[in-house]
């Protein structure tokens, strides 16, 4: 599970800044063996089913915002680490009766978890950056790089929908009907769109110095916008 979204309190503020320190995850105490963090991670997708926890900053750092420059990977089950889980709209399904179809992944479906970190141990060899704040930025520039182009995942989705809302029109014999095809057109073309500027984002990718491949930064920022507003117009054309 990659940890990055922190609670943030006051959003006019720096992590240094807070009333409360523990708004965002920082180090709060070393010793031979490791570090010791406490802080929380807001909205993270999974994390109950992974087997080990990334935790990255969130935001860019300055350097009074020292001891909040980490990374460190702990296991999901660690010491000192306490979710608060949240229900998804849609995970009531599992409970309730009516055969296999509605139920998806039972035993591993979504779910989000607020995450509350107390003095949470990590060994020295799994801390990848600390306090090194001016790679802040550019670390959650690159993970959002690679996040917003996986938005992609949600064509499959817009699939699924198109082609219940055509065998709806099917269904009712009106396939053929110029207004029925049209929506049905558009939002192939919206669904595609999302598609489009995932896939340009991975095939205009660049191999780094590290050899690691980074997919077009633009791009992605491109098909996480059409996310945030295609899939919506495609649900109303499908009631329509």
């Amino acid at each position: 599970g990659g940890a990055m979204t922190d609670p943030k309190g006051d959003r006019s503020k720096g992590p240094s800044e807070q009333d409360d320190p523990d708004l965002f995850t920082r180090i709060v105490d070393s010793d031979e063996k490791g570090v010791y963090v406490s802080g929380a991670k807001a909205h993270q997708t999974g994390c109950i089913n992974s087997h080990w926890i990334i935790l990255m900053p969130t935001i860019r750092l300055t350097q009074n915002d020292k001891e909040y420059a980490i990374v460190g990977a702990i296991p999901a089950d660690v010491k000192g680490l306490t979710y608060i889980y949240g229900r998804q709209s849609c995970d009531t399904r599992v409970m309730e009766g009516g055969g296999d179809i509605d139920l998806g992944n039972a035993k591993f479906g979504g779910q989000e978890a607020m995450m509350i970190l107390d003095r949470v141990f990590i060994p020295w060899d799994k801390l990848f950056m600390n306090g090194e704040f001016e790679f802040a930025s550019m670390l959650v520039e690159r993970f959002t790089c690679y996040h917003r182009r996986s938005y992609v995942c949600k064509t499959g989705l817009g699939d699924v929908l198109i082609g219940a809302a055509a065998t709806i029109a099917d269904y009712n014999g009106v396939p053929n009907v110029s207004h029925i095809k049209d929506k049905i057109i558009e939002m192939t073309h919206l669904n595609e769109t999302i598609f489009a500027a995932g896939i340009a984002s991975s095939h205009q990718g660049h191999k780094m110095k590290s050899g690691v491949y980074l997919n077009d930064d633009m791009l992605a920022q491109v098909c996480k916008h059409n996310v945030t507003r295609f899939p919506y117009e495609i649900s109303r054309l499908a009631q329509d």
